[in-house]
């Protein structure tokens, strides 16, 4: 497809390329849509088939995975004087619109990590673009699926996985020994993969921060220059595995804040909500503080139930924690609450418990209870 063609599709329709157009990676996340026009997955050549899927961008303020792909294939360049990776890979840079102007999705958009096939959102053409994604990658075969994202609150760098099985595990490990497993929200794209491929989700630290950028890099490497995944257990010593029970909300109708003294809204979260994440907490714990009566958060479980009374209490105004938690992903930026959500509940996971090749969905056995 020719320059002027990609600019001239309509925005929500693939763009396929073989090869890296001239000055792309001379290009910052603003300037790719101007570029290239809308959502592109680009094929580069490689030793070894088949290729390493590599998805950034599906959240536009996310920038961690562009400008590690950036660095990978500009030092791959300048090493080599061309373009020719250990193994082939597939790019997928997704809202493109959005990160032209630096937000996560534009209005009217829905989040391009809740539309792949699976989603339980109503259909839109995004959903129809990624399922046209995947099915380009089932076509040619893929060695590994990698989604590149940042966060907003202060979390460790961790990967996520939607299978516990052995391959996505060491896969999720090469990254760092904090793993979690989810199986919501669905319409991810590590989930959608996960049925052709090891998929891992990478959680990469804030925006602007030199180490997720080159940590990724580092990992994206590596990925390409493995043969193959090994197929053994992690040894426990060497992982730290948490299991996603729960998704925090807060309802549309609830008005809330964050600040010193937290008193403006409905609720008032604590300040640096975000410093709980990672951090086993026993019940009893306080978010917040209740301002107007019936305001209230919303704690869905893998299954859609809202299980707040399970997991929160309400005393003496306060917003407690009803049962010990590790939260992630808490963040105190307000658009992030309303487009996504404010953070999930983890608790441990007992592998030891479980058998190693435990597939998405195939099993009601959870670490959850």
């Amino acid at each position: 497809m020719s320059r002027e063609a990609l600019k001239a599709a309509p925005p929500t329709e693939l763009r396929e390329l073989d090869g890296l157009p001239d000055c792309l990676l001379a290009a910052d996340t603003r300037d790719l849509a101007a570029l290239l026009g809308g959502p592109t997955l680009l094929h580069l050549a490689g030793s070894r088939q088949p290729p390493l899927f590599v998805c950034a961008l599906l959240h536009g303020n996310e920038d961690v995975g562009w400008e590690a792909v950036r660095e990978l294939l500009g030092g791959h360049l300048r090493r080599a004087g061309r373009l020719h990776l250990p193994r082939a890979m597939s790019l997928f840079l997704g809202n493109l619109e959005a990160a032209a102007k630096g937000v996560r999705h534009l209005p009217g958009q829905p989040d391009y990590n809740r539309v792949w096939p699976g989603s339980e959102l109503p259909e839109t053409p995004e959903h129809d673009l990624m399922t046209q994604v995947v099915e380009v990658m089932a076509r040619r075969g893929v060695f590994a699926s990698v989604d590149l994202h940042n966060n907003t609150g202060h979390n460790p760098h961790y990967a996520c996985v939607n299978s516990i099985d052995n391959a996505f595990l060491q896969l999720a490990t090469l990254f760092s020994r904090t793993v979690v497993y989810f199986i919501r929200p669905r319409g991810v794209q590590s989930q959608a993969m996960s049925r052709f491929c090891p998929a891992v989700t990478l959680e990469c630290g804030k925006v602007g921060e030199r180490h997720g950028v080159e940590h990724a890099r580092d990992y994206l490497d590596a990925c390409l220059h493995l043969s193959a995944l090994p197929d053994h257990p992690v040894p426990c010593h060497d992982i730290d595995l948490f299991h996603t029970v729960a998704q925090v909300k807060v309802p549309d109708e609830v008005s809330f804040s964050f600040g010193p003294d937290a008193k403006g809204g409905d609720i008032g979260f604590t300040p640096d909500l975000d410093r709980l994440n990672f951090r086993e907490l026993p019940a009893g714990t306080t978010l917040g503080r209740v301002r107007r009566p019936g305001a209230r958060l919303l704690v869905y479980d893998e299954q859609g139930r809202n299980l707040a009374q399970r997991y929160l209490s309400l005393e003496d105004g306060e917003l407690r924690l009803r049962l010990p938690v590790m939260p992630s992903m808490l963040t105190c930026d307000a658009t992030v609450v309303r487009q996504d959500c404010l953070g999930y509940f983890m608790e441990r996971y007992e592998r030891q418990a479980r058998r190693a090749d435990h597939r998405t969905g195939a099993s009601a056995e959870h670490a959850a209870g």
